[in-house]
């Protein structure tokens, strides 16, 4: 199909020019813990502060296609398999010092994500623990007492998307997208426990989870050692929606009215 043609008298000139950036919002779980990946900025502005992996859509590029170009020029991941969805944009005046800029926010999630490496754009590329980030929009678990400066309105583009993981797990089966296949039940419950940060009952969440649509019992058993009696495994159903839903308990992870920014 070819390109239409602008109409006649049109001119781009008579409406100001604005440019479209991607970020990404990358989660793993790691050493117990829910993981973002931030990059350090070599230049300005904010050079210094940390970041989200991103930068400007290329005028032959989609979004998806920019988001995934930037993550492997700023961090040196490469396309991996896990979720990958647009969270919102982000449009507000003068959210960029370099002129107007609106950023289409993206946020995925996948299991044992390697270590990146700073790339052209960047001076390092490091996985933060999302409780040692200021984030004044979310309830925390953890003392983001030394939490580094976020550059932008990153740290609104956060809260947004750490609670639209947290949601995400109550309502659809991509709990199952931070766990490798097959996957014992331990593991798929320490997922939501990272997550939201709380303590889940054993014994509630299975019973959830094996009289739900969140998996389906493998033939097979846990053939990793474990010194002991080896593991029922499982796979995901292959449904999206979570049917019943798993609600968050109280004191998990979640937006709260305070008032999101950028950085301190």
């Amino acid at each position: 199909m070819s390109a239409a043609k602008a109409p006649d008298g049109y001119d781009a000139s008579d409406y100001p020019p604005f440019a479209v950036t991607v970020d990404l919002a990358i989660f793993t779980i790691r050493d117990g813990h829910l993981k973002v990946l931030l990059v350090q900025r070599a230049d300005d502005p904010y050079a210094g502060a940390w970041a989200l992996p991103g930068g400007f859509v290329g005028i032959d590029e989609d979004a998806t296609t920019a988001a995934w170009r930037e993550l492997a020029e700023e961090t040196g991941l490469e396309r991996f398999d896990g979720h990958l969805e647009q969270l919102a944009t982000y449009s507000a005046p003068e959210r960029d010092p370099r002129m107007r800029v609106v950023s289409v926010a993206h946020v995925a999630f996948a299991p044992n994500l390697p270590d990146p490496r700073a790339g052209s754009d960047a001076a390092a590329a490091h996985w933060w623990d999302v409780d040692d980030l200021f984030l004044p929009g979310l309830t925390l678990t953890g003392d983001p007492t030394d939490a580094p400066d976020l550059a932008f309105d990153h740290a609104q583009i956060l809260t947004d998307a750490v609670d639209r993981v947290a949601a995400k797990l109550e309502y659809t089966t991509l709990a199952t997208a931070f766990v490798e296949t097959p996957f014992t039940l331990s593991e798929l419950r320490h997922v939501y426990e990272t997550v939201w940060g709380v303590r889940l009952d054993p014994g509630n969440f299975r019973r959830k989870a094996e009289t739900g649509s969140l998996a389906t019992k493998d033939p097979g058993t846990d053939p990793r050692p474990t010194g002991g009696r080896r593991a029922a495994v499982y796979r995901p159903t292959g449904t999206a929606a979570l049917q019943p839903p798993m609600l968050r308990p109280d004191g998990a992870r979640a937006k709260t009215t305070a008032t999101t920014g950028g950085p301190r």
